[in-house]
């Protein structure tokens, strides 16, 4: 007979899935027309989903009721999505890029790094009642690094294209994926001094002078070096063996794809079995796998990795929200709300804004050239997995330190504080990271369109008051100038008997045109480009040319022409198959239809026009896999790095970014 089988995997599919899939319905909507990150809404999600809200994501449960376990579950699934992303990362710059920018790099890594843990700590010491030094700079550790998964959504997207400079882009992901494995020392460096120091060494003996060898040994000998060596091996030996395999054409396109993501989970695997920092090792892996730009060209253009990188966001912001201790925030012995929230707000003002600024007054970085650029990339410095991440490698670390067979006082306290502080600076820099370019825009939207609304009012009443001095002067037609002064809204009499607009009309017709504008369907003109003229569509050309991506109708509206991705590759099929042809009958009547002259009579490949890349802005790639039809195309040999072709190939694609 059949049942129900109401369980928690099956719960979990249907709900992980459903969310996905209605977001996926409205995600260009929500991430680039409304500027909402994918980690804010996920963690949204989260919440509603978890038993703070419907029940329906029990993590908990999910732990056989032990915390314990939830926490191990929380640090893996962390330490997968940050070995992912930093991968990646790594795979997303430009050839030789950490040689290249070596010297803004250092200055971000190493002073930047130590500036930003140090104010970070030294507000937690002054927010955090009863607090050590020692204690607050475990927990300013912990919050150091910038978030790489976080840092995507303002790298990435429509945002990112139109207003932040490549170089910035790429100086952003490559600090944010190289500070995360950076971490470690500082988070240790408090670590081992409060094991050995506090408490006078209280069931761990040898003192400053061990912590001091502890930390040099092993923390910088043992994790950080032995993860760049690692990195970098694994990441060259996979190069060549992809180039190897694709010379014999022995790999096929699906496993050419997704071969980052499978040596990020190798790497995060046997790092792991070591002990080590698999998550420098990723990035590291990552940079030098595409040392020579190769893999990075030939990936350009396909959506796997955007898509796998996509899905990670979502499940593990979505669990954030669900795990996340947001009673603790209310009821806790550590800080009060009163003192958590200004701790919150002054962290992501100072922890990272003045050093940013530093450098930008003495022209340290070259990537940040103005003022504008020196306070976005100080604001924008997000705390998010990488966060969570080191929390739970500090609470694993401090449950070690034990005497009679329990956790030391002074351990158990940081482990408390630590779990409140990072979790609510966490929410803290979803909620206003994902939020400031939307806020930002709004702010800057509804001045312009209450002061349209405003303009277009007092041209209406100098209009009624033009008609109003007519009618005196014509008595002939005495009704027409009063209707259109009594024409809607409130008024009243002056002192010589004539209606006055009051201000609640004009306030209704801004919250009227705000009102319009978020209904208006994507792609249409706004009413202040069709009403006055003032402004045009950034991606609309002067000079009123057809070329425009935006074609309008007769009520001024329009939608989006959806482009062609350049060098498109479908699926089983070659991607450089020659153009398809129009011919020069049908060329004529296009033409005809446009106002242009007659064609010239030969055949004309489509796209062929101003709408055409430049030849050289970004090669065409030239792997034959051995799954598609030769006949389609010519077999390229496949230049290795140092070849004249390749170098050219390298300097073209870096010319067009």
């Amino acid at each position: 007979m059949p049942t129900l089988a109401v369980d928690n995997f099956n719960i979990v599919c249907a709900t992980l899935g459903g969310f996905i899939t209605l977001f996926g319905l409205v995600s260009y909507l929500l991430k680039e027309k409304f500027y909402l990150s994918e980690a804010f809404i996920s963690t949204f999600a989260g919440v509603i989903f978890s038993p703070h809200a419907t029940n329906f994501i029990k993590p908990l449960q999910y732990a056989n009721e032990n915390a314990e376990h939830l926490e191990i579950i929380t640090l893996y699934f962390s330490r997968l999505v940050l070995g992912v992303q930093l991968v990646l990362a790594g795979v997303q710059l430009p050839s030789k890029y950490l040689r290249k920018e070596w010297k803004s790099l250092s200055l971000l890594l190493g002073p930047g790094m130590c500036a930003m843990w140090i104010s970070t700590s030294l507000l937690i010491w002054a927010m955090v009642p009863h607090f050590g030094i020692l204690l607050a700079l475990a927990i300013g550790a912990c919050v150091t690094p910038t978030d790489p998964v976080l840092s995507n959504s303002i790298v990435k997207g429509k945002f990112a294209d139109k207003n932040i400079p490549q170089p910035l882009q790429r100086i952003i992901i490559a600090e944010s994926g190289a500070n995360d494995g950076l971490g470690y020392p500082f988070l240790f460096l408090a670590l081992y001094l409060i094991k050995f120091t506090s408490k006078h060494g209280l069931g761990a003996e040898g003192g400053g002078g061990k912590a001091i060898g502890l930390w040099f040994g092993e923390t910088w000998g043992y994790v950080i070096l032995l993860s760049v060596v690692y990195g970098a091996v694994v990441g060259w030996i996979a190069k060549e063996l992809l180039h190897w395999a694709e010379e014999r054409r022995y790999v096929d396109r699906e496993s050419f794809l997704v071969f980052a993501i499978t040596l990020a989970l190798f790497i995060v695997g046997t790092v792991g079995m070591i002990g080590s920092d698999d998550v420098l090792a990723c990035f590291i892996a990552g940079n030098v796998f595409t040392w020579d730009d190769w893999f990075r060209l030939e990936t350009m253009d396909d959506s796997l990795q955007p898509t796998i990188d996509m899905l990670l966001n979502v499940s593990i912001f979505m669990w954030y929200g669900a795990v996340c201790p947001w009673h603790k925030f209310l009821d806790n012995d550590v800080i009060p709300l009163y003192r958590l929230v200004p701790l919150g707000i002054m962290v992501l003002l100072f922890r990272r804004l003045p050093m940013v600024l530093t450098y930008h007054h003495f022209h340290l970085i070259h990537q940040i050239e103005d003022i504008r650029r020196a306070l976005f990339v100080g604001f924008f410095g997000p705390i998010g997995v990488s966060a969570i991440f080191y929390l739970y490698i500090s609470r694993e670390f401090l449950k070690e330190i034990v005497v009679s067979g329990h956790e030391r006082a002074d351990a158990e306290h940081l482990g408390e504080a630590i779990e409140i502080v990072v979790w609510f600076l966490v929410v803290c820099s979803i909620v206003v990271h994902g939020l400031s370019i939307p806020l930002g825009k709004l702010g800057l939207y509804l001045p312009r369109t209450i002061s349209t609304a405003l303009s277009t009012e007092r041209i209406s009443a100098s209009e009624s008051m033009a008609q109003s001095t007519n009618m005196e002067q014509d008595p002939q037609e005495p009704a027409r100038g009063g209707e259109i002064l009594n024409s809607g809204g409130h008024h009243g009499t002056g002192e010589q008997g004539q209606p006055i607009t009051w201000i609640p009309k004009s306030l209704a017709r801004a919250g009227k045109r705000i009102y319009t504008d978020f209904k208006r369907p994507h792609g249409q003109m706004s009413h202040v480009a069709r009403d006055h003229n003032t402004e045009k569509l950034d991606n609309i050309k002067s000079d009123g040319s057809d070329e425009s991506p935006i074609e309008l109708d007769e009520n001024g509206g329009g939608h989006p022409e959806i482009s062609m991705p350049t060098n498109a590759r479908l699926i089983g099929r070659a991607i450089n198959q020659p153009p398809p042809t129009v011919a020069a009958a049908d060329l004529d009547v296009s033409r005809a239809e446009k106002g242009q002259g007659p064609g010239s009579g030969s055949q004309t490949p489509i796209g062929s026009g101003a709408n055409t890349p430049a030849s050289g802005s970004r090669p065409p790639r030239k792997i034959q896999f051995a799954d598609e039809p030769s006949e389609s195309r010519s077999v390229l040999p496949t230049p290795r790095s140092g070849s004249p072709t390749h170098e050219g190939a390298n300097k073209a694609e870096v010319g067009s970014g």
